[in-house]
């Protein structure tokens, strides 16, 4: 969730809308025996939790949090958790479009009275500009998800207080400068738009949200069908809104442009090349451990490198043992994305191998600070020189065999050329990493362990690590170009201060994880052989062997850095 904070000012008068509402006081409601589907009420736009009949009893829950009582008399300013995420959530009033969307279902009127009573009560209490308005209140993502809540009560519901609430929200969700163009809120708030337009007849307003969602979409989703937020899990997310909007467009009896319905198709494969073979999304940036997308048209590739700063491969699909990595690269951060470039993640045998720290929270604290950090990532550190946030990295060749795939990739984050030469050899699997850094400098590689991994072994340059089940994986790490084991090597566990050693497996949790950290040198191999804990690797005149538990393989590394 992003913030921002503006001026706003105090809406003079509720207005009716082309006699699409009637003023009533009191507010007037359809019966239960009236009660139809409605487009504006039903679909996927809701979330599933808090139930109905949780709000009836005076109960919210939202983010996997505890339920919060909040009863009748509800205090819009209240933050039980002083956590940002549920604050907006609870200002979205999507909950309580939980209840309209039920009462259509059930006939039950008691659900459309509290919707009723609950949304007045916020749009009286929440005035733009007012001394006692939630601080979320008219802040564009909150505005773009009740606006809905809204147009769904407008089905059975005529007020003028109603009909005042919409306009305000239109006006809000219509100004340019409030606009989050090539962005998910973006589409939110064409969507929240485009159902007010269509529900009053401001054919302007329509139009305004379909052109905006169409240039949106081609800003956040490229040609190739990736998204640019730097977290794939909001790939999802935008897939599933996109799926709402078009949805929308149609029941607005306006043409879907063909734009939207092929980006919206092109996210497939990138949302499927982003899933590892557990099922669950490679959490890259702004996206949990814990997210499973739907089932998409699974790509005929099995490897495939986006440009914007992605490489995925995966030895087969609809296999859980395949092996499969992921390889960050491309445009300095932005919106979702952590300082991860040249970061490598590392699945084989049905299990993590590699993984990076995760996305915590949202939160403001050392914590999610640090998540976003390089050191949370599996990626090589400059020593003694600072870091130059969102610095672009070049993939500089790529070679994509069958059975082998090679990278080559290059930056200045920290002021001098970091490169990185990564191999991924598949049936005998094998990661090879070569890190190389100028004469005079040095950098530290940084590796984060899957939690159930545990170290047993750590001299010679090798780290074994294995599970409960006695599954093994080794880490070998060489000194280039002279191939002699480095020794040297921490080994980092849930230290706090400053923190290094976690993994968040979910929202607002963290897990103590081991993440090997590499002696500082000026060019380092390190070899990732899962399966055994005992794999032979020899080195003679740049040509690497390695044992896996599944034979041998070798790879050359050149002195100018890179592996084949």
């Amino acid at each position: 969730m992003r913030r921002r904070t503006r001026a706003l000012g105090l809406l003079a008068s509720a207005l009716l809308i082309a006699g699409a509402f009637a003023p009533a006081a009191p507010a007037t409601a359809r019966s239960a025996s009236a009660a139809k589907r409605t487009a504006e009420c039903q679909g996927d736009w809701l979330p599933a939790t808090p139930t109905s009949e949780q709000v009836m009893s005076g109960e919210v829950q939202f983010l996997d949090l505890p339920p919060v009582k909040i009863g009748k008399r509800i205090d819009w300013n209240r933050s039980p958790y002083k956590n940002r995420s549920w604050d907006m959530v609870f200002s979205s009033l999507r909950w309580a479009g939980r209840l309209v969307a039920d009462y259509e279902l059930s006939g039950e009127r008691r659900y459309l009275d509290r919707a009723t009573e609950v949304i007045r009560d916020w749009v009286e209490s929440n005035p733009r500009g007012g001394a006692r308005t939630s601080r979320y209140a008219w802040e564009e993502h909150p505005v773009a998800l009740r606006a809905p809540v809204l147009v769904c009560l407008s089905r059975h519901v005529s007020a003028g207080w109603l009909s005042g609430a919409m306009v305000a929200h239109a006006r809000v969700l219509a100004d340019p400068k409030l606009y989050e163009k090539g962005h998910n809120h973006g589409l939110d708030q064409d969507i929240a738009l485009l159902r007010i337009g269509c529900r009053t007849g401001h054919d302007e307003w329509a139009g305004l949200a379909v052109r905006r969602m169409t240039g949106t979409v081609k800003l956040d989703v490229d040609a190739q069908g990736a998204l640019q937020e730097q977290a794939p899990r909001y790939g999802m997310y935008v897939h599933e809104r996109l799926k709402v909007a078009m949805e929308s467009i149609k029941d607005c009896r306006r043409a879907v442009p063909a734009e939207i319905t092929r980006r919206w198709k092109s996210l497939e494969s990138y949302i499927a090349h982003a899933t590892r073979p557990s099922g669950f999304m490679v959490p890259i940036g702004d996206g949990g451990a814990d997210v499973r997308p739907g089932d998409h048209e699974r790509p005929s590739k099995t490897v495939q490198v986006f440009r914007a700063g992605y490489a995925f491969g995966r030895t087969a699909w609809d296999d859980p043992k395949s092996a499969y990595y992921s390889i960050r690269f491309g445009p300095g951060r932005k919106h979702h994305g952590h300082e991860d470039h040249l970061g490598v993640t590392y699945y084989a045998q049905g299990r993590d191998v590699l993984v990076e720290a995760g996305f915590h929270s949202y939160e403001r604290n050392a914590y999610r600070y640090w998540t976003v950090t390089p050191e949370a990532h599996n990626v090589p550190v400059v020593q003694g020189r600072p870091l130059r946030p969102r610095t672009a990295t070049t993939l500089a060749a790529s070679s994509l065999g069958e059975d082998r795939q090679s990278y080559r990739l290059t930056d200045k984050a920290y002021g001098v050329t970091r490169t990185r030469s990564v191999l991924v050899n598949h049936g005998q699997d094998v990661l090879a990493v070569l890190d190389t850094v100028p004469s005079g400098a040095k950098a530290r590689s940084y590796w984060h362990l899957d939690p159930a991994l545990t170290p047993v072994s750590t001299s010679g340059g090798r780290i074994v690590v294995k599970d409960k089940a006695g599954w093994q994986a080794t880490v070998v790490q060489l000194a280039m170009p002279s191939c002699r084991p480095v020794s040297g090597q921490s080994v980092v566990r849930g230290a706090t201060n400053p923190y290094q050693g976690w993994i968040s497996p979910s929202y607002m949790r963290k897990v103590p994880a081991s993440v090997i950290v590499s002696p500082a040198a000026g060019s380092l191999l390190t070899v990732v052989v899962p399966g055994t804990g005992d794999p032979q690797v020899s080195c003679a005149g740049g040509k690497v062997t390695v044992g896996t538990s599944d034979g041998r393989t070798t790879f050359r590394a050149t002195p100018t850095g890179t592996l084949s």
